[in-house]
């Protein structure tokens, strides 16, 4: 699935240059950029909320696009129908429509919003958001409190908020900067894209918007298959006018992808990585290597259980990273099924009242003895090729003897961020 939302990005970029004036040429340095692109290797590597996200925000700006310069006003309906399904996945798309709105609002053109077809949009958007936004305010908005939570840097991925600028510099490679810089500029300034200058607002005003709530810098990924759109028309002519060639421009783009991919990609060895700063680089990376290796530790300490505490034991995980390992990689180790009290895995539930020691794997000690009066050691995580991740030297805990019921203690257990 991630390959194709991916190979349908890169088409998607082609179509919105060639919305924006570009040729066969331009449309097709578009998609290449977009294709070797930073963002594109690394989101695409695995089936994630963001990798539909930026297929949403790709096809919402490519219809929207369309909408501008064709003045077909029937296109609010599927924008509409894109956001709704968008906003079920990830809530960022509000991001979008707000800066888009704030675009046309800014520099136009402001009779869309006297078209009957984008409230219609707007309508159903809503109506297919509703289920996402009926359980936030039936269960305490915790999108709310996870916000806040990456916002203040509790994420592999959060950064500190001056970082988000030259982030933007890395997020399609800075061979292939010059290329969305040009894009934005072009959006601004040239006469003949006037009609399409929306989009450049667009991009300001979430830049300002994500620097002051503290975003992540990937936010603005989003953003660019609409900027490399835009660039690749006046790059191409300035090419020629310098007697620039093909097989330059191939090589800058070869280069740029093979570098985005050795960052991005498993492409070297997991033993080598601990030796590179590609995990300071890309955390997915180093939270990616050793899971096997992390079930099979936890296996180990459930089979040396007698077995009447086998048959009921419970696996009780610090974050959906590592429950997500036992789920993956347990059942053919017998594991049983993992708890964790974090994000939308506390939703689940806890084990049943009732149930054997719980094996305890990257919570603290300390925060262990608040519900379990006996408490030892059982092993350590190791993922074999030193790789300093977040699981690397972990304890794993044996708990016997609980203060309260499961049914009690889980309200206590729940952790966003």
């Amino acid at each position: 699935p991630s390959a194709l939302m991916a190979g349908t990005l890169v088409l998607l970029t082609a179509m919105l240059a060639r919305e924006l004036g570009g040729g066969r040429a331009a449309q097709t340095l578009a998609a290449a950029c977009t294709a070797v692109s930073t963002t594109t290797l690394v989101v695409f590597h695995m089936l994630t909320t963001t990798a539909l996200d930026l297929l949403v925000w790709t096809t919402i700006s490519l219809l929207v696009v369309r909408v501008l310069r064709t003045g077909d006003q029937r296109l609010w309906l599927a924008v509409g129908t894109v956001a709704g399904i968008g906003l079920l996945n990830k809530t960022l798309v509000v991001f979008l429509l707000a800066a888009l709105a704030v675009g046309l609002v800014a520099v136009g053109p402001r009779r869309a919003f006297r078209s009957g077809w984008l409230s219609a949009g707007g309508a159903i958007a809503v109506v297919l958001w509703a289920p996402n936004l009926w359980w936030q305010a039936t269960h305490g908005w915790p999108q709310v409190e996870l916000s806040g939570a990456v916002a203040a840097g509790g994420s592999g991925t959060s950064e500190p908020r001056w970082a988000l600028l030259p982030f933007q510099l890395l997020l399609v490679g800075p061979a292939l900067a010059p290329i969305w810089i040009v894009g934005q500029v072009r959006l601004l300034r040239d006469p003949a894209l006037r009609w399409a200058r929306s989009l450049a607002v667009a991009y300001l005003f979430l830049l300002a918007v994500f620097l002051v709530t503290g975003g992540k810098p990937y936010y603005m990924s989003g953003t660019y298959p609409g900027l490399l759109a835009a660039g690749p028309p006046p790059v191409i002519a300035w090419a020629r006018r310098r007697g620039r060639t093909l097989p330059t421009g191939a090589v800058t783009l070869g280069l740029s992808g093979a570098v985005a991919a050795v960052l991005m990609r498993p492409v070297l060895p997991a033993a080598w990585l601990s030796s590179t700063p590609i995990v300071d680089v890309n955390d997915d990376a180093g939270e990616t290597v050793g899971r096997p290796a992390f079930a099979v530790t936890l296996a180990e300490v459930h089979d040396a259980l007698p077995a009447d505490e086998r048959a009921t034991a419970v696996v009780l995980a610090v974050n959906y990273g590592e429950a997500g390992a036992v789920e993956r990689f347990g059942p053919a180790l017998g594991l049983p099924a993992a708890c964790s009290g974090h994000n939308a895995f506390w939703s689940w539930g806890p084990p049943a009242d009732g149930s054997g020691p719980v094996i305890a794997v990257g919570l603290p000690e300390a925060a262990l003895r608040r519900f379990f009066a006996d408490i030892q050691p059982a092993a350590r995580i190791d993922d074999g090729v030193g790789l300093d991740n977040e699981e690397q030297g972990r304890a794993v805990w044996l708990c016997r003897e609980p203060f309260q019921s499961w049914e009690v203690a889980w309200p206590s257990l729940r952790r966003l961020g």
